[in-house]
């Protein structure tokens, strides 16, 4: 080799970008990741909710870091590697707690809670399926005229009690009392308040009652909140969802009960900004006592948990997810004590 061909390739090496040259587009796209999920708060729902959107998904954005960390290493970019420093301390912040099995042994009652889904093909199987479960109480939302007769019959020999207020019902070992619906607003605007009464229990999605247990009342609420829809022109739609939950909110903040159990079907995650009013006085059985994430829709691959178990005053032991029924939803278990 020439001494002029050592000088270009001498030249050639020295202007080659170094690993912390390499791989700036890749660095900013984990720094803005990393700020992505820690303002997440911030980002406005004034256009199409989209910050309850990013919040509803909101654990799965932890996929983008072992993508770029692989970007990264191809690139031989150690810039790279030490921006992914960000977003992974802000999702093992936000989400590692969950990572792990937080159950303990023990508990004084057993509830459950199902999306039965209107068209479930089989209600005789997911309500033998159910009763098999051994859950003390079992909240059933999303319940048809056509079907509820099917899970009255089914459920009657484990479950002595029940009630069915419109399209959610509450099943349970123990005596309920003081049983009434809740109008978590499915009518809104200037016509509501004149809707008589037996059509608005026709649709009715949320009731509350009281089971006597061993250790004292407890006050069960069971709600099934306004679907959620997305779309090109609307974004994230969540009105009828949001109303509700502000309705349900308000009606637990004057529950006089300290225990308080609340189960069933949310259309939304804990996360999401919308639960505020419901998150802030009972603290989710998963987060507290469950093994992993917990998700629960659709049955197939669940993507997000939108089916609930939310307490007050009482110690949840252990949360888990039930075998698949007939239904899109899994149903949700937890044990709890005094």
């Amino acid at each position: 080799m020439t001494w002029r061909a050592r000088i270009r390739r001498v030249t050639r090496a020295a202007s080659r970008p170094g690993p912390w040259k390499r791989g700036r587009v890749l660095a900013a796209l984990a720094l803005l990741l990393g700020l992505f999920m820690l303002l997440h708060a911030k980002i406005p729902n004034r256009i199409g909710n989209l910050g309850s959107l990013v919040e509803t998904f909101l654990p799965w954005f932890g996929l983008f870091i072992p993508v770029l960390l692989i970007g990264a290493l191809w690139r031989r970019s150690a810039f790279t590697v030490a921006a992914l420093l960000l977003p992974a301390v802000v999702w093992l912040n936000l989400f590692g707690g969950l990572l792990g099995d937080r159950s303990r042994p023990g508990g004084d009652l057993t509830v459950a809670g199902h999306n039965v889904a209107a068209g479930n093909p089989d209600p005789v199987g997911t309500a033998r399926d159910l009763a098999a479960s051994g859950a003390d109480v079992l909240a059933l939302v999303e319940l048809t005229p056509q079907a509820v007769g099917r899970y009255e019959n089914e459920l009657a020999k484990a479950y002595p009690y029940h009630t069915v207020q419109g399209t959610v019902g509450l099943w349970s070992k123990l005596p309920l009392s003081d049983i009434q619906p809740i109008d978590i607003q499915m009518d809104a605007g200037p016509l509501a308040a004149t809707r008589p009464v037996d059509i608005k229990m026709a649709y009715n999605r949320a009731l509350r009652t009281t089971v006597a247990t061993d250790q004292g009342p407890l006050a069960v609420y069971v709600a099934h909140l306004g679907s959620v829809r997305v779309n090109p022109r609307a974004g994230f739609w969540t009105d009828h969802r949001d109303r509700n939950a502000q309705a349900l909110g308000k009606a637990i903040a004057a529950e006089q009960n300290e225990r308080v159990v609340l189960l069933g079907d949310m259309n939304g995650t804990t996360d999401d900004r919308a639960f505020a009013d419901i998150t802030s006085q009972l603290r989710s059985a998963q987060v507290s006592a469950g093994d992993g994430f917990g998700f629960s829709w659709p049955a197939k691959f669940p993507l997000v948990r939108i089916d609930q178990i939310l307490v007050r005053g009482v110690h949840p032991e252990s949360s888990w997810l039930l075998p698949a029924t007939g239904s899109d939803h899994l149903p949700v278990a937890a044990a709890i004590s005094w």
